[in-house]
């Protein structure tokens, strides 16, 4: 669907179901220099067991018009109007890695728009390497590489998708590289940059998962501890053997994991 936003036109993916009145909504929020596709199974899941659906491209990202936000806070800015382009008062916000902290911060700044709260491959504040802030300025191809490499263990990295058929570094990489131009840059500049969590943490009023990869080297478990801790009660679940690029590597029990909260 195309929803028209003061932030422009956003596309948004339902999972292939119209919005019913009446049923409970989830909003799925993509990763640096990704889209609505990361979520594609989730999202399907979610709108064939009676829930309204949305996953958005952020602006200037896959579908969606306009320059990209420069910002974690205007990203979440953009994530809310598109709620609101779309007849969602309130849900579920689901996001992972830079999507994790747009719902951090919409949660705690919209805290009457959002239902519960599941952050993906998170931590704040989210440091990145210098090196890979460099390539990514330059438009280089190794910032994909970087970004692909340390996104799965080492097992992912040899094969074994659940999802039958689906190569998953290859799958991570051909996205990337459909970014245009700075936005991967842009997107790394604004998670590093991203001082807020803490607070928005703190101000977080809803139920909140945390889902983590252990073998994570993007944003290790114990780099999240600060802000699991500023959330109230918030539960955490860690999976096993798990790199970043949890979606894909281990897509059942991620999915298992949402139903208990969403």
């Amino acid at each position: 669907m195309e929803l028209n936003t003061p932030q422009g036109i956003l596309f948004g993916y339902a999972g292939a179901r119209v919005h019913q009145p009446g049923q409970k909504a989830v909003v799925f929020i993509h990763g640096t220099g990704m889209d609505h596709t990361v979520w594609v199974l989730p999202s399907r899941y979610f709108a064939r067991h009676g829930y309204n659906v949305l996953a958005p491209d952020l602006p200037g990202h896959g579908r969606s018009g306009g320059a990209p936000a420069a910002t974690i806070d205007a990203m979440a800015d953009a994530v809310v109007a598109g709620m609101s382009a779309a007849g969602i008062e309130q849900a579920a916000l689901v996001g992972h890695s830079m999507g994790s902290l747009v719902a951090l911060s919409a949660a705690g700044r919209y805290p009457d728009r959002t239902r519960v709260l599941a952050l993906i491959g998170s931590t704040a504040p989210m440091a990145v390497h210098p090196k890979l802030l460099e390539h990514a300025e330059k438009n280089d191809h190794a910032a994909i590489d970087m970004l692909t490499y340390w996104s799965y263990s080492k097992d992912a990295q040899l094969g074994g998708s659940e999802t039958p058929g689906l190569w998953m570094a290859g799958n991570t990489l051909r996205l990337l590289e459909r970014a245009a131009d700075n936005v991967i840059h842009i997107d790394l500049a604004a998670c590093q940059a991203y001082d807020a969590g803490l607070a928005h943490a703190q101000a977080v009023q809803c139920p909140t998962l945390f889902v983590l990869g252990e073998r994570d080297i993007m944003t290790p478990v114990r780099s999240a501890q600060g802000v699991i801790d500023a959330i109230t009660n918030a539960r955490v679940s860690v999976l096993e053997g798990c790199g970043h690029s949890i979606m894909l590597e281990r897509p059942e029990a991620l999915l298992d994991a949402l139903i208990t909260i969403v």
